[in-house]
């Protein structure tokens, strides 16, 4: 038996390869399907089944495509309605791979359709649980994502996510192993772990959900107080995945268009594109395209396109470092963006080198910021963080508009007076820089390395104490 976690850190998504005397089980793939394919020729098996946990919100999973290259049926546990051919198992329903057997566990509550699929090992023992959304490590999936299904809210979803913990997973051995579908950085849960597999017994001791002597009441509240509204494109990726999509070669053939910067900025005049620029940020506060949006691939890429850019069928440009043009379509691809246009052959130094106007952003060091604030200047400052960051410390005085909902607060920055802005180490506040000028608001200089470098340069914080420890 082999099992293989092939986890994105992109997305914090963790796919599963299981192996037994040459049949295969994929649950919850990526899009780009190739990886499994390879994985399979080489061991010389053969793909039997693809497991789906459930309707997933925050990535475009590979099933329907592996479906059709292998003639692997697709899985899912009780109530799932997809618009293609699979297989809706019954809950306890088993799955003969090889020498062990899968078992479905039905487990509503993330959605309704959510299942965990059990393997049992060669001796019919208990060995690990493919968890998807229904538990994570440190936390369960949020119950907030499921397509509305009559008059079912999220805390009756957080109520039917409770008893299947009892009933489903607590009663399973200590040594079982826990494989979920997600880690740290994923919006699908609030507090998920930085680890990508555990022991059972283990989440019994520490995740919260677990605690043996917590009440349905007291678990709906802890599970539903706090949730920060879902990313836009959540229910576009349940669409897609609910009903199919285009496979992604297709989508990257005719994604790979290189566009001369003439043609590049004719497209650009002549569409509605968004122009995206996914450079090193440095390389973007030196220069780029007039009303680009700065979104790095080295940074969170994908979960940031689908927050800030609320339409999956948006047409975008690409401004990528050479040689990274396929990889971007890629990683866009996994959150549901299929309709890149083209992007700029021989990237932005081409531009340049075509005389093409180009922008910059006025960027400084924190020891900057200092001067300004101990000159008794009446300083602006933006800390464009998430909600938590901000609460646990921020610069005195400092207004939050985090980045997730910057358009919410665009009313609340200066119109003829400078300002700074920061995040905690450079990036996410060049997205905001960037976003900011698309709109017209050029008055702003960012804090190069953000908080952190705020900090270092010893710049008056302060500490936020919850009122209800007060």
């Amino acid at each position: 038996m082999k099992i293989e976690q092939i986890y994105t850190g992109c997305l914090a998504q963790g796919a599963y390869y299981i192996e037994s005397n040459g049949e295969v089980a994929i649950i919850d793939p990526l899009r780009e399907v190739q990886p499994y394919l390879d994985r399979a020729k080489a061991n010389n098996a053969t793909i039997k089944y693809i497991f789906e946990t459930h309707f997933h919100a925050d990535f475009v999973s590979g099933h329907v495509t592996l479906s059709k290259e292998t003639g692997a049926p697709i899985i899912y546990g009780p109530l799932a309605e997809p618009s293609f051919d699979a297989i809706i198992a019954k809950d306890n329903q088993e799955f003969k791979l090889g020498n062990i057997t899968i078992t479905v566990l039905h487990t509503p509550g993330h959605t309704m359709e959510s299942s965990v699929y059990l393997l049992k090992d060669e001796n019919g023992k208990d060995h690990a649980i493919f968890s998807g959304d229904t538990l994570f490590l440190g936390d369960v999936g949020r119950p907030d994502l499921a397509q509305k299904i009559g008059e079912i809210t999220e805390k009756d979803l957080a109520g039917y996510l409770f008893d299947s913990l009892r009933n489903k997973i607590m009663p399973l051995g200590d040594d079982v192993i826990v494989y979920p579908a997600h880690g740290a950085g994923s919006a699908c849960g609030k507090n998920l772990s930085k680890n990508t597999v555990d022991t059972l017994g283990n989440q019994k001791k520490t995740n919260y959900a677990l605690r043996e002597d917590m009440s349905k009441d007291e678990f709906i509240k802890e599970v539903t107080d706090g949730l920060l509204p879902p990313p836009q494109y959540f229910p576009l990726n349940v669409k897609m995945n609910k009903e199919g999509y285009d496979d992604f070669n297709d989508v990257l053939k005719r994604s790979a268009q290189a566009l001369s910067p003439d043609d590049f900025e004719a497209a650009a005049n002549e569409t509605d594109a968004v122009v995206l620029d996914v450079r090193h940020q440095n390389d973007f506060v030196l220069g780029h395209i007039p009303r680009s949006i700065f979104i790095g691939l080295d940074g969170g890429f994908a979960p940031w396109v689908g927050a800030l850019i609320a339409d999956v069928k948006q047409p975008i440009l690409l401004v990528t470092p050479e040689g990274r043009e396929e990889e971007t379509i890629t990683r866009l691809s996994r959150v549901g963006f299929d309709q890149v246009i083209g992007f700029l052959d021989g990237g932005f130094e081409n531009w340049k080198n075509a005389s093409k106007d180009y922008d910059t952003i006025s960027s400084v060091d924190a020891t900057i910021l200092k001067k300004a604030i101990n000159s008794d200047e009446d300083v602006s400052i933006f800390d464009v963080r998430k909600d938590g960051e901000y609460k646990s410390e921020h610069v005195i005085d400092a207004t939050h508009t985090p980045l997730d909902y910057l358009n919410n607060y665009l009313s609340e920055f200066p119109e003829n007076k400078t300002f700074y802005v920061h995040c905690a180490g450079g990036y996410r506040s060049v997205i905001a820089a960037s976003i900011l000028k698309s709109r017209g608001i050029h008055n702003l200089i960012d804090v190069k390395g953000g908080f952190k470098a705020i900090k270092e340069a010893k710049i008056n914080v302060t500490d936020y104490v919850c009122p209800s420890t007060l």
